[in-house]
């Protein structure tokens, strides 16, 4: 908004500008409105009714408030009314959160020492940034994306002439904060909650999220929350050594069950789960097996099993490298016995044959909001950008349906997994939102059949054998290059479930932490993937001796904790009010 301290609320230059700028390159590529409407949209809870009638009178609103306000007042209170990302619900708020823990802030946030008034030229650009898109912009989870908008912003400040060509040259090049501090969350799952509270903004814009009113039922079932931490504690006790995320969904439904990081909420904010984007190694494979199939390749197809060196299309004479794990070959093998033992060469050759844009292309389709790569490196999993556990759960889960993906109206974003069950008003009882379940098949019921099959056998026989508990499982294992993640993908007849281990700051490799050997994923994620179904089975188990005890008028009998998760899923699910809801080359494996 330039012209914020001239305009009369409404900027006609402004809205012709992207009135222009949407006719000539189509939709809607352009904002036109002044920092006067955007309150007042806020202000109206109007994120969702983009209607003409409602951005008219969104403009009369704005034209009258400059009349009756001080521009001063204007920004004062736009800038305390909008949502800034990771918690931060106004703009002292959002300087607590991002720069609080900042050497030259530290003590900041008292009414003596506000955080807002000590921002510098960088920092104040960031968050002026972030306010178009507090998740595309946030600067924990997209840091490249933010240092770009960041930039825009100070470009735009050198010419208005706000800052010098020192200043901006100087701004450009300063760090993104490197620690933030949320407001504290008092909730027994808080990467959960943040999750869920995210979502409650876009649904419901951050005014009517933060300043409470809503009470929000959300999908998570503790029991399954607590058997997932405790099956990560199990296998990775030390807080020092790697960490793991695990997420758990209703195949039914596309309800996040469980949702875990084993990081310490208060010291690490970022969410392993649902913000970090990793390689997914070798669990690619089934969904080249999909594909492959898809076009025609069965799975007694017979390809070469030695190392192989691939052009890259358009790469200038560069070479795609592909070597097995351990450097072990059996000179051919077909496609299906190539999944069990996860061999690269096979389907590094199988994925370049059937093509690596359709595989990317069916995996987005299958669950997955980040972009997928089409490079050749993809058929190992090294992907231009990574995916998160909760969209590879997500992914998987089309699989475990028999190729249909499910998601939710109140559900995240695109098409995503479904962390709210609904949302009523706390001052009147009646309900405001309520998620329905929505279907769309992605492959045939048969090649999702086929590739389960394939994919029991590497729980059964192949690279997953730790993930065995005793009932219906069926997976995929996954090691980057250099051991740096670890992963295993796997679904029961209820839930598919996630489990990614690794250091969260960087790539390390993990060449020793398994005991003196490397953690693949047939180590680490297969054990606690493992460990969470057997307490869960347990869960699922004991809930149907209790229901049964009931009717009977007895206590329930202890029950066996090694019972088989082939028992429907019933538990229930935690809730609270809004503002804090409740409880190249690849190594492949």
């Amino acid at each position: 908004d330039e012209r914020f301290y001239e305009n009369a609320g409404v900027d006609l230059r402004g809205i012709g500008r992207a009135f222009v700028e949407d006719v000539v390159k189509g939709g809607a590529r352009q904002g036109g409105s002044t920092i006067a409407q955007q309150f007042v949209k806020n202000a109206l809870e109007a994120q969702s009714q983009r209607t003409v009638f409602q951005k008219l009178r969104e403009s009369a609103l704005a034209y009258h408030l400059t009349r009756r306000w001080t521009k001063n007042k204007i920004l004062t209170e736009y800038l305390n009314s909008i949502y800034f990302g990771n918690g931060a619900y106004g703009i002292e708020s959002a300087a607590r959160v991002y720069f609080a823990a900042d050497p030259n802030h530290l003590g900041c946030g008292t009414n003596a020492r506000p955080c807002a008034k000590e921002l510098s030229v960088p920092e104040a650009a960031l968050l002026a940034g972030v306010v178009a898109n507090p998740s595309a912009f946030d600067p924990v989870a997209h840091p490249e994306a933010a240092t770009r908008r960041r930039n825009i912003v100070l470009a735009k400040m050198l010419q208005e002439g706000k800052i010098t060509q020192a200043e901006y040259a100087d701004a450009r090049v300063q760090a993104l904060p490197g620690k933030i501090t949320p407001p504290s969350v008092d909730t027994k799952a808080p990467y959960f909650t943040t999750w869920i509270s995210q979502q409650l903004v876009e649904q419901f814009g951050a005014r009517r999220a933060f300043e409470g009113g809503l009470k929000v039922r959300t999908t998570l079932d503790l029991d399954l929350q607590r058997a997932a931490q405790t099956a990560i504690d199990r296998s990775l006790p030390n807080p020092d050594g790697p960490a793991a995320a695990l997420v758990a969904i209703d195949n039914s439904t596309g309800q996040v069950r469980a949702l875990v990081n084993s990081t310490n909420y208060r010291d690490r904010p970022f969410n392993l789960a649902t913000q970090a984007e990793r390689q997914p190694g070798s669990t690619v494979k089934p969904f080249i097996l999909a594909e492959a199939m898809n076009r025609g390749y069965g799975l007694g197809s017979v390809w070469p099993s030695q190392k192989r060196v691939f052009d890259v299309p358009n790469g200038g004479g560069e070479k795609f490298v592909v070597n097995n794990f351990d450097n072990s070959y059996s000179g051919s093998r077909d496609l299906g016995s190539a999944l069990t033992v996860s061999d690269n060469a096979v389907f590094a050759a199988a994925g370049i044959a059937t093509g690596p844009k359709r595989i990317a292309r069916l995996i987005e389709r299958m669950g997955v909001r980040t972009p997928v790569s089409s490079n050749p490196a993809m058929t190992l999993g090294a992907f231009k950008q990574g995916v998160s556990a909760l969209d590879w759960a997500h992914a998987y889960e089309s699989f475990a349906t028999g190729g249909k993906r499910v998601w939710g109206t109140l559900g995240a974003p695109d098409r995503g997994p479904v962390g709210i069950e609904d949302v009523r008003s706390i001052a009147t009882k009646k309900l405001v939102a309520r998620n329905h379940t929505k279907t769309k098949r992605i492959i045939s019921e048969t090649l999702a059949a086929l590739t389960t099959q394939q994919m029991q056998t590497v729980v059964s026989s192949g690279t997953g054998k730790r993930a065995a508990y005793g009932g219906f499982a069926a997976g995929k294992t996954g090691t980057t290059e250099d051991f740096g993640d670890a992963w295993f993908v796997g679904f029961t007849r209820q839930m598919t479930i996630a489990v990614w281990v690794g250091y969260p700051d960087k790539l390390t490799p993990m060449k020793t932490e398994f005991g003196g050997e490397p953690v693949a994923g047939g180590t680490f994620p297969a054990q606690i993937w493992h460990d969470f179904v057997v307490q869960a089975g347990a869960v699922f188990k004991q809930r149907i001796a209790d229901r049964q005890a009931k009717r009977d008028g007895k206590d329930a009998e202890t029950t066996d904790p090694s019972a088989e998760l082939d028992t429907p899923v019933t538990g229930g699910t935690g809730g609270g009010d809004s503002g804090g809801t409740g409880d190249g080359t690849g190594t492949g494996d």
